[in-house]
């Protein structure tokens, strides 16, 4: 009799600690097929609208190596970008990745690397060393020509690339510089603060404005960033903030910090020298041990290629969409630029807006962007006109092919969004190596 009431002690000893464990097993497995069920759908989704296609450096996952763990997924922080999928991580928002690569250095098991294009979508990248030397001794590459277009990316590569060069450049003689700087947009920038940080002798040149490629967007254009290191200053603590804002802000780090650059002065040639590069500009000659090239992909404005393009009312930037109040406008291309664009003029009174593209969605867009062109366009403010392309361009309509069909519509402007075509035969020229890259690193 007491063994039988010692074993049910015993019994009931167990199923107090097990009764409890069961129930968090069934919970964590419930939990599991909900969480597997809602990525399987927001992948499957991606696929079915045609969001597939990531707009710049992304992740390529290692099945082999990927224990599951989810580190990429929580540090992610655009959100839901990776997700995990029968126990390995899985791309389901391809389309909202933005670059950050937070993703590889969370991965305990390296099972991460960062990678541009896609078997699809090839991108032209210039080879570049850790630190970020092309194959030309001498010549650094760093920011959006480089494959950095993310803002606080392009400015940690412009600071790392200026300590990379301040280990190679030795006392100055002859009175040649220690680094030429080409461009003022963030990596530029961000290059200009650490050189006179480092005391090197340095000159920077801007063919436009401070912040470069940032400085031509749309205006009241939303620009992302992460809190980031900014030599001569610190932590910049700017996560969601208007073109206006971020360039009042480098401004007043400009003059806070004394930091030298010529703007309006367009650099024209490179030579190699007898100790590192003649350089000719607009304004005049440098001799300069080396040399960053912290310019954009957007050299060459991507052209239609089609009859009446010549026309002046067709132009391949939008700086103030008042310009269009009133009047009927056609934006061409499908990346944020585009669409943001589009956006902005329709807000302005009494305007009608078109925005073509060529494909079926709007892949290259952020999905902020993507869902604000759908509410314009259920409102009836916005025009959208996919799987389409422009034929010819007249003083007073535009004729577009769309879903096999001839169209014309009644037009003031046309403002074409299609990107940029990479200065890579000036890079060749000076013998820098540039591959096209599908899904590569």
């Amino acid at each position: 009799m007491n063994s039988v009431i010692a074993m049910s002690y015993e019994l009931q000893e167990i199923l107090f600690y097990l009764i409890p464990m069961l129930l968090v097993f069934i919970f964590y497995g419930l939990h599991y097929q909900k969480r597997n069920r809602t990525n399987i759908s927001q992948m499957e989704n991606s696929i079915k609208t045609g969001l597939t296609e990531p707009a710049s450096l992304h992740p390529k996952i290692n099945y082999n190596w990927c224990s599951g763990a989810g580190a990429c997924v929580k540090t992610c922080p655009e959100n839901n970008v990776l997700g995990l999928i029968n126990g390995k991580v899985e791309l389901i928002n391809p389309s909202k990745c933005i670059g950050h690569g937070a993703c590889k250095v969370a991965c305990p098991m390296d099972a991460i690397s960062l990678v541009f294009g896609t078997e699809k979508r090839g991108v032209e990248i210039p080879d570049l060393a850790e630190d970020f030397q092309t194959n030309v001794p001498g010549i650094y590459i760093a920011g959006e020509l480089g494959g950095m277009g993310l803002v606080r990316n392009a400015i940690i590569q412009g600071t790392k690339s200026i300590d990379a060069i301040s280990k190679a450049v030795h006392s100055n003689k002859n009175n040649i510089l220690d680094v030429f700087i080409v461009g003022a947009g963030p990596s530029g920038f961000a290059a200009s603060l650490r050189a006179k940080e480092k005391n090197l002798s340095y000159v920077t040149i801007e063919q436009d404005s401070l912040g470069g490629t940032v400085a031509h967007f749309p205006r009241g254009k939303i620009v992302m960033t992460s809190p980031v290191d900014l030599p001569l200053y610190g932590t910049v603590k700017l996560t969601e903030t208007t073109k206006e804002e971020l360039i009042e802000f480098w401004h007043a780090v400009a003059d806070k910090t004394k930091v030298k650059i010529q703007f309006q002065e367009r650099m024209q040639e490179i030579h190699p020298a007898d100790e590192g590069f003649k350089i000719k500009t607009s304004l005049g000659e440098y001799h300069a041990k080396k040399i960053l090239l912290a310019i954009g992909r957007r050299g060459t404005p991507r052209k239609l290629g089609v009859v009446g393009e010549d026309k002046n009312k067709v132009v391949y930037r939008l700086t103030d969409p008042a310009q269009y109040r009133g009047q009927h406008v056609l934006v061409v291309g499908g990346g944020d630029s585009a669409l943001e664009a589009a956006l902005s003029i329709a807000d302005e009174a009494d305007t009608h807006v078109s925005l073509s593209y060529r494909s079926a969605s709007f892949n290259r867009a952020k999905e902020k962007n993507r869902n604000r062109v759908e509410q314009a366009e259920a409102s009836g403010k916005l025009n959208v006109l996919l799987s389409s392309n422009v034929q010819e361009i007249f003083d007073d309509e535009v004729e577009i092919e769309h879903e096999e069909k001839r169209v014309k519509l009644k037009n003031d402007a046309v403002i074409v969004c299609a990107g940029g075509i990479l200065p890579t035969p000036f890079l060749k020229k000076l013998g820098i190596s540039v591959e096209m890259k599908y899904g590569t690193e």
